[in-house]
């Protein structure tokens, strides 16, 4: 079983940062690549970014290029969304999801979700 837990969640004023972190953990956990997702009351699940965890590449949402970047930590189970030139339309809950195979945007390809982890941005 594999677990995902994010932190990092709170409440900043527009043009401030934060960073959230997942952490993975589990017997099996060799994921190929971890994403973030967001959701925003009464909107659909939104593609943040994905990040490869053999090569580093990178790939992100329009909406957030520029202002986000995902990273991992050396051991490649922990990876971190860092969020910087928020925005109140950033408000939401981050969720961070892991796949088995492949390197994508869309959430029906992730394997394993976090609980998530509410961000709000305050004009």
């Amino acid at each position: 079983q594999v677990q995902l837990v994010e932190s990092g969640g709170g409440l900043v004023q527009a043009g401030g940062s934060l960073r959230l972190s997942c952490a993975a953990s589990g017997r099996s956990f060799r994921s190929a690549a971890m994403g973030w997702f967001r959701q925003g009351q009464g909107k659909q699940r939104e593609f943040v970014g994905t990040i490869s965890l053999s090569s580093g590449s990178t790939y992100y949402g329009d909406s957030v290029k520029g202002r986000f970047t995902i990273s991992r930590d050396n051991a490649k189970t922990t990876v971190y969304l860092q969020m910087n030139s928020l925005k109140p339309e950033d408000t939401a809950v981050y969720y961070c999801a892991a796949r088995s195979t492949g390197y994508g945007m869309n959430p029906n390809n992730y394997d394993y979700w976090g609980q998530g982890t509410q961000v709000t941005v305050s004009s």
